[in-house]
């Protein structure tokens, strides 16, 4: 099969109204899932459920504290992004309120759900590692 961008990766993994029933059609799409995909030396494990943007996996569980917060709004700075804190802390630029990264820290692991059409995509997880691993 041919290699996809990590955009078309997330987009194969979607049916089409007419293939949502064919369990032929969700085995073909499969294949994309279980073929490894990393990015920047870490794995991506799936999708965000409502943001639909890829998950990968962070070699640490992260839990923030102060220090923390401030390492992540000064890497975001140099990104030209801030942060906007719900139920966890999002990237976003500063031109256009456009939803970068997320990182989810309430679970057993911490999960970066990146939007696939940022170009940075690699240097932003290298800078986020740095930051708060």
């Amino acid at each position: 099969m041919e290699t996809l961008s990590l955009g078309q990766k997330v987009a194969s993994f979607k049916a089409n109204r007419e293939d949502g029933r064919s369990k032929e059609k969700f085995l073909e799409r499969c294949f994309y899932k279980y073929e490894a995909s990393t990015l920047a030396g870490i794995e991506m494990v799936g999708l965000g459920g409502s943001c639909g943007k890829p998950a990968f996996l962070l070699p640490f569980v992260l839990r923030f504290d102060l220090k923390k917060l401030e390492r992540f709004e000064a890497l975001a700075d140099t990104f030209d992004m801030y942060v906007e804190y719900g139920a966890y802390p999002h990237l976003k630029t500063k031109e256009g309120d456009k939803e970068i990264a997320a990182i989810q820290d309430w679970t057993n692991c911490t999960l970066l759900f990146l939007r696939p059409s940022y170009d940075q995509k690699e240097e932003l997880i290298k800078a986020i590692i740095k930051a708060l691993g």
